[in-house]
């Protein structure tokens, strides 16, 4: 097995066009269009890498309720291995609403059995057999957080991509990982800098230990690994939404990487991975195939 995602799973309520900020006072408005697709990071991250050619399974929890049953569903449909994904009847599938506009989206998430995980709940024998083990967003999963040092340590490679914090306190192990993929304003509150300095930020983060690959948008990627920066200009594209880019990102840097190319080039992969996932609504239904994925690289 190529590559373990362990991390969230829920559904995304993506709403696009329209009036979509809401207003309080029982106001209803109308929005152009609305789509429940497959969501959390580490499951969109997920589809996109076997979509990527990856032998790819997940380990993540969800409820009993039929959200769960569609979440795995929509996994097994992508070609990812969902043998480990726990069910809770105690708690609801995790479920989050994006209010999308074209560059970008404002989210509200409901948790639920996502906080549910715990780093006991991956089988061992499939850890054993993983070449590589990515975790996503851990401050969603307060039950996987205490376990995130020794999860990585057992890994024969692993990489941390950690979302945002809810709770702004931002502290994390990520010095027990091999890499870290946050984005620039996730970086900036990592490394505690409030001077909008992305790169200087990164060069704190990766003097933690991990290779840090930060992702910019728009304007691509760059990354600081053994005191080096390298960095990636992103291809243009009209963006239509662009929930779960970044996790778009993340499958096809890492797929990069597990098929052996150089830094730079697996930065370029990403950030063709992330642009392309961005032409249709929610995180999975652009995702592209390596071949495609290449041809803009």
């Amino acid at each position: 097995m190529d590559l373990l995602v362990v991390g969230d799973l829920n559904a995304d309520l993506v709403l696009r066009g329209g009036e979509i900020e809401p207003v309080f006072g029982q106001r209803e408005q109308l929005v152009d269009a609305a789509e429940l697709v497959l969501g959390g990071s580490g499951g969109i991250m997920a589809a996109g890498a076997a979509k990527l050619g990856l032998d790819v399974a997940i380990v993540a929890c969800v409820g009993t309720d039929a959200l769960g049953t569609v979440m795995i569903d929509a996994l097994e449909q992508a070609g990812v291995d969902t043998s480990a994904v726990a069910r809770t009847a105690d708690a609801a599938t995790g479920i989050s609403v994006a209010l999308a506009r074209p560059a970008d989206r404002a989210i509200l998430t409901a948790a639920g059995a996502l906080a549910r995980l715990r780093a006991q709940d991956i089988p061992q024998e499939l850890l054993a057999r993983a070449g590589h083990v990515h975790v996503s967003s851990p401050f969603l999963q307060d039950g996987l957080h205490s376990g995130l040092r020794a999860l990585a340590a057992h890994a024969r490679s692993s990489s941390l991509d950690t979302g945002w914090d809810p709770r702004e306190e931002w502290s994390v192990p990520l010095e027990a990982f091999d890499v870290l993929l946050p984005n620039a304003e996730e970086a900036l509150r990592l490394a505690g800098r409030t001077d909008g300095d992305v790169e200087a930020a990164a060069r704190e983060l990766a003097a933690r230990g991990p290779t840090v690959v930060v992702k910019l948008g728009a304007e691509g990627a760059l990354a600081v690994d053994g005191g080096e920066i390298t960095k990636v200009a992103a291809q243009p594209v009209e963006p239509v939404d662009t929930t779960g880019a970044g996790d778009s990102f993340d499958a096809g840097f890492l797929a990069g990487r597990l098929n052996g190319a150089n830094l730079a080039e697996s930065l370029a992969l990403g950030c063709a991975c992330g642009a392309l996932s961005t032409r249709r609504s929610g995180g999975t239904a652009g995702q592209p195939t390596l071949e495609e994925a290449r041809a803009l690289t």
